[in-house]
């Protein structure tokens, strides 16, 4: 698979802004460690090989055991995660795959039970912003970066 546009040299200003609403939720409060699982297990959802290798690598730097990262994709049956984590994944998935899911009621309340406002809404801001640069990704053919 060969990548098909670079669309961050292409369109640098658009990037720079989607760069930019990145580093307000990184300095919003919201527990980047959280945010770096919900943004892995998005991109599991929408393939996006670039996202995963990226976010990995992310959640491994900053400490993230190989059990958590090996149960994320199964984090509803798996023993590694908080009630508070999981509702951040449940919604995550309910916003990711909201046209099948419209983003059920339930999963609303079991999130808000344990975020405030501001932070249920940087989580659904992150989760959003995070679904489009995977479509863009994906839509480009962007592939992870081997390192040598």
């Amino acid at each position: 698979m060969s990548a098909r546009i670079d669309y961050a040299a292409v369109a640098p200003d658009f990037y720079k802004a989607l760069m930019g609403a990145y580093m307000v939720l990184k300095k919003s409060g919201f527990d980047v460690n959280l945010m770096n699982l919900v943004f892995q297990r998005v991109s599991q959802i929408n393939g996006c090989a670039y996202c995963v290798d990226t976010h990995g690598r992310d959640l491994r730097a900053a400490g993230e055991t190989p059990e958590r990262l090996d149960g994320l994709a199964a984090w509803d049956e798996s023993p590694y995660f908080s009630e508070r984590e999981k509702a951040a994944l449940a919604w995550a998935e309910a916003v990711t795959n909201i046209a099948t899911s419209r983003a059920p009621d339930a999963v609303y309340a079991e999130m808000r039970r344990h975020f405030s406002e501001v932070d249920a809404t940087n989580l659904t801001y992150a989760i959003a912003m995070m679904n489009m640069l995977n479509r863009i990704a994906v839509a480009m053919r962007r592939g992870p970066v081997k390192k040598a």
